[in-house]
């Protein structure tokens, strides 16, 4: 599976927290990241990760031709819901083009680590019939 990663400036120390803890799932999927996110993945984990430019520099709309092209399987968008970025169009962006494109998306905590466990469970094999 091929599963998108970004997060908010806020939110970093969380992915690479998310990342930690379902390392042995990640690890045996195709990870793409905007650049900051990906690198601080890498990081701190034994990951891979496909990083593209960061996201004010054009990630976002990288990850969202991934997504347009039904390319990507899972989207994972730590997103700060409190005090939202300038960007947030561009996240308004991505939420339709998953939902267009029937594509799991979490934003929150919750959400990403009910998706992962459901890689584990073979849950998300129905996106290669999707596709």
């Amino acid at each position: 599976m091929k599963i998108g990663m970004l997060a908010h400036d806020s939110k970093k120390m969380l992915m690479q927290n998310l990342c930690i803890a379902y390392q042995g799932i990640l690890k045996k999927n195709d990870l793409y990241a905007t650049g900051t996110t990906g690198r601080l993945v890498e990081e701190q984990t034994n990951l891979i990760v496909h990083k593209y430019l960061p996201g004010h520099l054009g990630g976002v709309q990288q990850l969202g031709a991934q997504i347009e092209s039904n390319e990507l399987d899972l989207l994972i968008f730590l997103r700060e819901p409190v005090a939202p970025k300038k960007t947030d169009p561009d996240a308004d962006y991505l939420f339709r083009l998953c939902d267009r494109n029937n594509i799991p998306l979490a934003t929150n905590l919750a959400t990403a680590e009910l998706l992962i466990r459901s890689l584990e469970a073979g849950a998300m094999e129905w996106r290669e019939a999707y596709k």
